[in-house]
Order: structure tokens, then C-alpha cells, then sequence
């Protein structure tokens, strides 16, 4: 396995040495908001309703006093708009009572807020504190099955155990913006490139297909 992992992260560093997030956001709030948003659908949608949704409401309060109909007029585009305009107003409200508007370095207090679980909680530790922590999506849950660092069938919580084991501690942030930029650009659900990717000889998906 070692040889494979030297493999696969010489070759996500030639792909994207700088890795970054890819939803828009100014303020701490807005990463929470967004990656919340973010489920069942693109980045580039949610950045699309959030450049209208923080214009109109421009910080916390503005946000915890927005009416429901107005919020799910913004976000329609993303789906299951209902409960997720509820969430953004009872997160604003949840963050001002609770902390003052900051956003605490707490796990347990980040997945108290409605519509925030543990993949949520991992994105926003890892870009707003920097704390060593891998957040798996449909992309890092594809890439890691189709290269052998997980199994069909595993959960989340499973493939993010392993992938903390097999790479470094102070690269988790790192690995987890490259292995969705890969999944996303590179190791598609239909159709990836698998001719030209250097991981093709290692990868349980080309060997099969």
C-alpha cells in the first residue's frame, strides 16, 4: 500500500498543488451556510444563490430575522429549499445566541445546528481552523473505492477512518480538497478520464472496466 499512496499523492499534488474550496465566502458564517446548502447539489450552484442570498442579508442578523419565504425564493434553484431556508435562519439565530455570531472551533456544537452533520462539521474545521479532519462526499467516497483506500459498501464515517490512517495528519485538509477536485474534474461518476490519469493501473475501476 505504500507504494500506491506515494503514488496517488505525488500525483493529486501534480494536479492540484494549492487546493482550495471551492464555495464562495467572506465570512465564517457563510462557509457554514454554504456547506449546508451544498448537499444534493453543485458548488456552482450554491455559489450562485449565496452571491444574492449574503447581498441581501448581509450578516447574521439580517439572516435570523429574513422571512422563510423570501430565503426559499433566493435558494429554489438548489432543491429541497423548505428545509434548508429554515435551517439558514435557525443557524443565524442558533449562532447569535449561542456565540455572539463566531463561529466556535467545536465539533460537537457545530453538528448541534440544524442541518449540519459530521462531512459539514469536517469542511468547516478544516478550512476555518485548520484542524486535521477529511470530509467524505460522493467524490472522496468514489475516488477512495475506485483506488482500493476503501470498500464498497463502507459509510462515510468508514472511508474517513481510513483515508485519516493512510495519509499524513498535516495533509488530511490538503488530501480532502484534492481528492473532490479529482473526483470532481478527473474520476467522474460517468465517463472519467481514465485513459489519461496516472492512477490507472492501480484503480480497482479501470481494472473492471
Amino acid at each position: 500500500m505504500t507504494g500506491s499512496m506515494n503514488k496517488i499523492e505525488d500525483y493529486l499534488d501534480e494536479l492540484f498543488l494549492n487546493p482550495r474550496c471551492e464555495l464562495n465566502y467572506n465570512k465564517d458564517y457563510e462557509l457554514v451556510l454554504a456547506v449546508m446548502l451544498s448537499a444534493q447539489t453543485t458548488d456552482k450552484r450554491v455559489n450562485m444563490v449565496t452571491s444574492v442570498l449574503f447581498k441581501k442579508y448581509p450578516n447574521l442578523k439580517a439572516l435570523s430575522e429574513a422571512k422563510l419565504e423570501d430565503i426559499i425564493q433566493i435558494i429554489r434553484p438548489i432543491g429541497t429549499f423548505n428545509k434548508k431556508a429554515l435551517n439558514v435562519i435557525n443557524i443565524a439565530k442558533r449562532l447569535l445566541e449561542d456565540c455572539s455570531g463566531v463561529v466556535p472551533n467545536n465539533r460537537d456544537y457545530l453538528e448541534s445546528l440544524p442541518g449540519v452533520g459530521r462531512k459539514t462539521a469536517n469542511v468547516v474545521l478544516s478550512n476555518l481552523f485548520n484542524e486535521p479532519c477529511i470530509a467524505v462526499d460522493t467524490h472522496v467516497s468514489r475516488v477512495s473505492i475506485r483506488l482500493g483506500l476503501a470498500k464498497e459498501g463502507d459509510d462515510p464515517y468508514t472511508i474517513e477512518k481510513k483515508l485519516s490512517k493512510y495519509f499524513k495528519k498535516v495533509d488530511l485538509c490538503k488530501r480532502h480538497h484534492q481528492l473532490v477536485l479529482f473526483g470532481r474534474y478527473h474520476c467522474m461518476a460517468r465517463n472519467p478520464k481514465c485513459e489519461e490519469c496516472k492512477l490507472k493501473d492501480i484503480c480497482n475501476y479501470y481494472r473492471r472496466h
